[in-house]
């Protein structure tokens, strides 16, 4: 199918009916298929450039950076001391970008399962996959499942940086894989995925919140606006193996000097903690 048409990507899908968001194309810098899923690489006229994967849109230069820094950044300041990190996924590097940026952490380890995604996202975006430089940093390409069921107890925080649930990310938002990420934490470890928006499938939001509390006795959901997502926004779940921490409340937080330096554009303490304020309607429809 050519996802080009007349100069236009448009994103239509089935899990979100009836719309779709299109960016004007200047030119196809990568297009072919791994293993796992149908890669795009383009340049845009107004967003920078763009990855898509199996005809979704997963980041583009314009706006990338809410989504990267908040998926960080929610789990890494309210955990008091996240010096071992592990994230499942993220082949483009944005996340590690970030993760690279904390003070406490001393390592992490990525497992990205498609090898193709890696190798482009360093050849076409360097913007994010300068993530993949850190010496902090030790990269494997495997599977996040079998790759946890290895590792017990090891790690303070997992961020799983995945696309939406269909093709290989589908697993990753079931109850065993939240079973895995609880086996995979040190004591009151934290959690962080992407879990999409209500706005688009509020279902798929329940089930995930739902799998998550089957094994995390604290569990949150926090929102980031980024404007080239289906309806503008993205969600994350946050959860604790600890039932007293108060995940919505950054343990570290940052001056205006120390935000410029790190290079955070997005992430701050107070929108950390209103991240977590939602509209009555989710908060009923999601917590009660």
């Amino acid at each position: 199918m050519d996802l080009i048409q007349k100069g236009w990507f448009s994103e239509v899908s089935n899990m979100w009916p009836g719309q779709a968001f299109s960016l004007q194309i200047k030119q196809i810098l990568f297009q072919g298929k791994s293993d796992y899923q149908d890669i795009l690489i383009v340049e845009t006229t107004n967003h920078g450039r763009a990855l898509i994967l199996d005809g979704i849109i997963q980041c583009t230069e314009f706006d990338e950076f809410p989504y990267q820094e908040m998926i960080t950044f929610l789990p890494l300041c309210a955990h008091p001391r996240p010096e071992k990190v592990l994230i499942v996924g993220g082949g483009d590097g944005g996340v590690a970008r970030e993760v690279a940026k904390h003070p406490f952490v001393k390592s992490f380890t990525q497992v990205e399962i498609d090898a193709l995604v890696i190798e482009k996202s360093k050849e076409f975006l360097p913007f994010m996959a300068k993530g993949f430089d850190s010496k902090k940093l030790t990269l494997v390409v495997g599977d996040g499942f079998e790759f946890m069921k290895k590792h017990l107890k090891e790690f303070d925080v997992i961020i799983t940086d995945s696309s939406d649930p269909v093709g290989p990310a589908v697993n990753l938002f079931t109850e065993s894989y939240f079973e895995l990420l609880k086996n995979a934490l040190k004591p009151n470890g934290i959690v962080c995925s992407q879990a999409g928006t209500p706005w688009t499938d509020l279902k798929q939001v329940q089930a995930t919140i739902g799998n998550c509390k089957k094994h995390f006795p604290s569990v949150k959901y926090a929102v980031t606006s980024v404007p080239t997502y289906p309806n503008g926004q993205i969600g994350y779940l946050v959860a604790s193996l600890s039932s007293t921490m108060d995940l919505t409340k950054p343990n570290l937080q940052f001056n205006p000097k120390e935000l410029k330096d790190m290079g955070l554009r997005y992430y701050n303490s107070p929108i950390h903690e209103a991240s977590f304020v939602l509209p009555t309607c989710f908060d009923d429809a999601l917590f009660n």
